[in-house]
């Protein structure tokens, strides 16, 4: 496949501590020798985000910058990027710094290689380094997990990763309804039922507990649960 650019979409929501840091990872990380654009979209942040994001040089990290004016969702704001994308490959990646942009290489190289059309970065395969997960948070990845697994007829290990890469044309066919964190069970119950090629490979996980930010909770467990049941039958 010869492609040469890759589209980073980056939902952004409250994220004062870690924008500036992620921004630099992410423009500074190697991306196999593709183009590069940076998408990302401010979820209507209310913690003076918006305001950092307003006086950046967008040229300094080959960003393009797009507001929400309030918060609607990642999936909302995945949508916004989705319909900005150029990119032959599409990433997403998250605006704290639990992943690390030092993935990307091992993420790119089975879609360069000729070998998938989509990857996820798994947190739970082994063979990276990982915190400790939250016992709930576990379990409930774990769950929802195996649920996809065993709606959709597929083995793989983290649904909910946040690492998730495309190539284009997958992944513009994916039409975007979830406004929240039932985007993850949605795409990839739409990616799966394209019946396209997705491999797994270990990531590091740098999780935060919610003291550090951390947004997701177990209300959005019954979300997934419902998105994983709904679009195994319709759309």
């Amino acid at each position: 496949m010869q492609s040469k650019k890759l589209s980073i979409l980056m939902p952004v929501f409250n994220e004062t501590k870690t924008i500036i840091a992620i921004l630099e990872a992410v423009s500074a990380a190697d991306i196999c020798g593709l183009e590069k654009e940076i998408i990302v979209v401010d979820d209507g942040s209310s913690d003076g985000t918006r305001k950092i994001l307003e006086e950046l040089d967008p040229g300094k990290y080959a960003a393009r910058i797009f507001f929400h004016d309030k918060n609607q969702g990642k999936g909302a704001a995945l949508r916004t990027a989705q319909s900005k994308a150029e990119g032959d490959i599409v990433l997403i990646q998250d605006a704290d710094l639990e992943y690390s942009p030092d993935e990307y290489p091992n993420l790119l190289r089975p879609i360069l290689q000729g070998h998938a059309d989509v990857v996820y970065g798994s947190r739970l395969s082994g063979g990276a380094v990982t915190r400790a997960f939250n016992f709930t948070h576990y379990v409930g990845n774990k769950f929802l997990t195996l649920l996809t697994n065993i709606l959709y007829n597929c083995t793989i290990t983290d649904m909910e990763t946040c690492y998730k890469v495309f190539k284009s044309d997958v992944f513009k066919k994916v039409v975007i309804r979830s406004n929240r964190f039932d985007f993850e069970p949605e795409i990839t119950a739409k990616v799966l039922k394209q019946g396209v090629r997705i491999y797994e490979l270990p990531i590091s996980y740098y999780g935060r507990d919610y003291s550090e930010g951390k947004k997701i909770t177990w209300i959005d467990g019954f979300g997934a649960i419902w998105a994983l049941l709904k679009y195994r039958f319709v759309d």
